[in-house]
């Protein structure tokens, strides 16, 4: 643990950091496990739930938490299941 006042804070405000990056990352993987379960049914709402992947990744892309060509690879892989 930092002595330093200003460190003591840095590691309090990264531990917050933290905690949010991977709540909003374990968030678009359960999206996009859920669209791949549906797909994998034949549900009809597969399509609704690609648009939500999409977007959670993409917010998840737009905050830096994952690289935008990560996020376009998953992107078109979802895509391409739903074509299958």
């Amino acid at each position: 643990m930092p002595n330093i006042e200003s460190a003591i804070k840095r590691v309090r405000t990264s531990e917050k950091a933290n905690e949010l990056n991977n709540t909003q990352k374990s968030a678009m993987r359960t999206a996009i496990r859920k669209y791949e379960a549906a797909v994998a049914e034949g549900a009809e709402n597969s399509e609704t739930l690609l648009q939500a992947a999409i977007k959670s990744i993409d917010s998840v892309a737009s905050k830096g938490l994952i690289h935008a060509n990560k996020a376009a690879r998953d992107k078109s892989r979802l895509a391409k299941k739903l074509n299958k």
